[in-house]
This record gives structure tokens, sequence and C-alpha cells, in this order.
């Protein structure tokens, strides 16, 4: 696998980034990351940009608030400054899951930033957390529900570990979504709620060869939330088991 097959999510380095982006940048990219994706980055746009081409770096895709967003325009002007071909939602409220009415409202939304996006040449997409999977409508887990509503050009971004604590097996889900999950977030970890706990990919509890043969069309985003010892170990540990891993196929 190249390293271009492989992407971490930079809220996983994220008090780094505040001390010293360029920095930051220039060390992910000595672990072997070619890409990454972006958060926060609406108001470091000029910052980003010097800073991905000193460090050899793209981003093909980012996360920014948008169902609760006041303004988009701001947000996809910086996108598309960055060269950023997909961006993805990646919280909508545990509250506004719970009745089919509130999924499908926020599938509606969604569907509607999705076309707004898709005139400013920007795929939109959504990113869960454990609350979309917990809750169940009819027996059907939120997320299954929502997806269903959405519209065909709007992909999902399945934070595999978040999925496991909500208690739905990710494996079994990435095939059920099947072809619109186009981005994973690949973790580790005991599966608690506890950011804390989380570990380099391959050193915890999660069936991760599962999860990437369930998903082999979806681009593999390294996360972790938290973590107890230096960051940029985990880092350097989940690329090399990954490109490992990968590397067989």
């Amino acid at each position: 696998m190249s390293p271009s097959a492989l992407s971490v999510q930079l809220y996983t380095v994220r008090s780094a980034l505040a001390e010293d982006l360029r920095g930051t940048l220039a060390r992910v990219a000595d672990i072997g990351f070619r890409s990454v994706e972006l958060y926060g980055f609406v108001d470091r746009v000029e910052e980003y940009e010097k800073a991905l081409a000193e460090a050899g770096l793209v981003a093909p895709s980012a996360h920014a608030r948008l169902v609760l967003a006041d303004d988009l325009e701001p947000i996809l002007a910086a996108t598309r400054r960055l060269g950023i071909a997909t961006l993805i939602d990646p919280h909508i409220p545990a509250e506004r899951w719970q009745t089919r009415d509130s999924v499908l409202e926020s599938a509606a939304r969604v569907n509607e930033i999705a076309r707004r996006g898709a005139d400013a040449g920007v795929t939109i997409g959504y990113h869960n957390h454990y609350w979309e999977l917990e809750s169940r409508i009819d027996g059907v887990p939120a997320l299954e529900v929502f997806a269903d509503a959405l519209d065909d050009g709007v992909v999902l971004e399945v934070d595999t570990y978040w999925a496991e604590v909500g208690g739905v097996p990710a494996a079994d889900l990435l095939r059920r979504l099947g072809e619109r999950v186009r981005l994973i977030h690949v973790k580790d970890g005991p599966v608690t709620r506890s950011d804390e706990d989380q570990v380099a990919v391959g050193s915890g509890a999660v069936d991760i060869p599962a999860i990437l043969e369930a998903a082999p069309q979806a681009t593999r985003v390294v996360e972790l939330d938290g973590f107890a010892g230096d960051v940029f170990d985990a880092l350097r540990d989940s690329f090399a088991y990954l490109a490992e891993r990968e590397g067989r196929r």
C-alpha cells in the first residue's frame, strides 16, 4: 500500500498544531503520511496552504460543522482554496438522533448542503459518533435510517471505533452501508467511551483486519481522540501496522 492511501485526522495532534502548525505537519509527513484530514482550518487557511505545501502533504478531506453553521460560504471558500475534495460534518448532536422525524430532518439538511457543495465542486459527507448507532429507530440504528434518506451524492465517513462503542459491529455496518462509505476512521482501544483509553491501531480490542476487509473502497484515516502517551508514537505505530497489513493484499 502506498503512503498516499493512508490519511490522518489532524485532531489527533491538536495540541501540537496549536503550538507549531508547520512543525507538526512536518512530523506527520516524516512518519510517512502523504495525506491529512483537516479540522478547524477555516480561520487558518493561509497557514495551512503554505505549511501543507512545505511538508509535501495534501488534504483531500476535512471536517467542518455544516448542519449547525450560520454561514456556509466561508467554509466552502476555504475548502476550495485548499483543494479539499470532501467536506465532512463531524457532529450532529445526540438529541437529534432520537426520533425518525428528527433523523430525517437532519438528512434533508445534509442533502441541501450537499447540493450547495456540488455547485462548488465539493462532496459533502457525515461522520458518526457512538450515539447515532446506540439510538434505534424501530430497531434499526439511527445512522442507517439517516443513510437511507441521503441523496446519492452524499458520502459517509464511518468512525469504526465509535460504531463499536455504540453497540454495532463496525465490519457488519460497513458491509450494509456499502459504497456510500468513502472514508473510515480507523482507531483502536478497549471499546469504551473514554478518549484516553485509545491506543495505536492494531494494539487494541477492535478487529481491524475485518474492518479493512469490509470497506476496501474506503480511504483509511487514522485518528486518536486521546492517548495516554506520546501521540506521535501512536501515529507511527498505527502507520506501520496499516502499511504492513494493507501491503499484504
